[in-house]
């Protein structure tokens, strides 16, 4: 079960790069998680806000605090100062609520060992200016209950979901409130996110470039040697081994440009060389922070600086693997709803929008 587990967090990057919206759209995502047994290293409750594809708020069991991911959200404590209290207010009833789920579903199913049970929001503001969302539970990485906002019911993936949905869908006004939500607070709350970032995304932060180097191979006498760069902001950067002043791509492994918890972005690349040649080496890198290129020698790396910084990075990145795993059932979830909403569109059309949600 561990291992299945390991397995969907590490496909979750996929989930998150692969959105059903396009270029000019923007989403506020919410996922929540919970895990029977906290006691293998992971929260027994967490939950992550995302403003498209940007982590901009958490909250886990371990701390009861909901706080903030990027620089730019702190603007909200100036214009509402009990925000973050009211997030943590939620935050904790959620917690409690998805841990009482659980149990329940852990019954029904008589399961037992690691389960899990998830929550995805999402509402969307389209480029065409149309709007959508979608309320989904899922256990198991498994579709169990999903919110019709337009018959305001919930609809039962399983048999042991029609207990949950007959109680939900007998409590006066509780629909009513979802499809609200979705439909017109959380619309108003993407608006004023974009506000927020929209100052912050006109800065630029260098790259800070630092060298790692390994031992050498004892079979061929080689070493390897790490670029890593670090805080740069936006995510577009050109970075490459130079031999002599030309580009090399022999003996070199490239990471992919990964985001850091501030908003800001990460890199590596490495290379084997034959540590006589040392100093024909170079990295070169380009960035719109940058006024003139940055060529790092690999003499210049005489501390352990690179290599703290690279513990700390490969911390985020297992972090950032563990708490967004909560969703990655919903990958699929998300490609039928793109297909719903271009039927949807389509039938609105025809029918002159009468029925149809704004």
């Amino acid at each position: 079960m561990a291992l299945r587990s390991l397995s969907l967090l590490v496909l979750v990057a996929v989930a998150l790069r692969e959105s059903c919206l396009g270029a000019s759209s923007h989403s506020l995502k919410y996922f929540h998680s919970s895990i029977s047994e906290p006691s293998q290293g992971l929260p027994h409750f967490v939950s992550l806000g995302y403003v498209d594809d940007q982590l901009f708020n958490y909250y886990d069991s371990s701390n009861r605090k909901f706080q903030p991911r990027v620089p730019w959200i702190e603007k909200v404590r100036k214009e509402d100062p009990t925000y973050w209290e009211r997030g943590t207010q939620t935050c904790r009833g959620e917690e409690e609520s998805f841990i009482d789920h659980l149990e329940i579903l852990r019954t029904l199913y008589n399961h037992s060992g690691l389960n899990t049970l998830q929550k995805m929001i999402v509402c969307e503001l389209r480029g065409d200016g149309s709007k959508g969302g979608f309320l989904q539970y899922g256990y198991e990485g498994k579709t169990f209950l999903t919110f019709d906002k337009e018959t305001l019911t919930w609809v039962a993936s399983e048999p042991q979901a029609q207990i949950i949905q007959r109680k939900w869908d007998a409590i006066p006004g509780y629909n009513q409130r979802h499809k609200v939500y979705l439909e017109e607070e959380c619309i108003e709350w993407i608006k004023k996110y974009l506000s927020y970032r929209k100052e912050a995304l006109l800065r630029t932060e260098p790259p800070v470039v630092t060298m790692s180097s390994r031992k050498k191979e004892v079979e061929d006498g080689m070493e390897t040697h790490v670029c890593r760069l670090h805080g740069f902001y936006p995510r577009e950067i050109d970075a490459s081994w130079t031999r002599d002043g030309e580009v090399w791509l022999q003996d070199t492994l490239r990471g992919s440009v990964a985001p850091n918890a501030d908003g800001t972005f990460h890199a590596w690349l490495s290379i084997q060389i034959d540590p006589k040649e040392r100093g024909r080496y170079r990295c070169h890198v380009e960035h719109d922070s940058l006024q003139e290129p940055l060529d790092v020698a690999l003499e210049e790396s005489k501390s352990s600086l690179g290599i703290i910084i690279g513990c700390v990075v490969a911390g985020l990145v297992l972090l950032g693997v563990i708490v967004v795993g909560i969703y990655v059932f919903f990958k699929r979830r998300q490609d039928d709803y793109k297909k719903a909403a271009t039927s949807e569109e389509g039938s609105s059309r025809s029918s002159q929008g009468s029925n149809q949600t704004a």
